[in-house]
């Protein structure tokens, strides 16, 4: 499966941002979708994943209550909601497709990667 993040931009602090992913070549319901963003000189760090149905979703402590993860099957595409932005939240943004039988927050349990998307908050 291909995997085409977008949304990224500049915000200033307690701004909004949506990130979509577009995923395109196999059937996406079959996959879990996640999140993860990688900081300068930082490891990439999990952020949110969602399960097939868009049912069920889970995120980092760091994020929960202010992203919303959602997906839409019929469009092909996972949807990153961030409010209340802050300056720690600056990252490149990536989604992925888990193929694999659970929800997970382990970047290496995920089978396609989509190019990244930059947000950059300011203070």
């Amino acid at each position: 499966v291909q995997l085409q993040a977008s949304g990224g931009g500049l915000v200033q602090a307690g701004g909004s941002l949506r990130l979509s992913c577009a995923a395109s070549g196999r059937t996406f319901s079959n996959y879990f979708m996640g999140w993860f963003r990688q900081a300068p000189g930082k490891e990439r760090e999990f952020v949110a994943a969602i399960s097939r149905s868009g049912g069920s979703t889970d995120y980092a402590d760091s994020v929960k209550g202010r992203f919303t993860l959602s997906r839409d099957n019929a469009k092909n595409t996972v949807y990153l909601q961030m409010n209340s932005l802050k300056p720690e939240d600056t990252a490149v943004y990536y989604c992925a497709a888990d193929l694999g039988l659970t929800r997970s927050e382990r970047a290496s349990d995920y089978d396609y990667w989509g190019q990244g998307t930059q947000v950059t908050v300011s203070s």
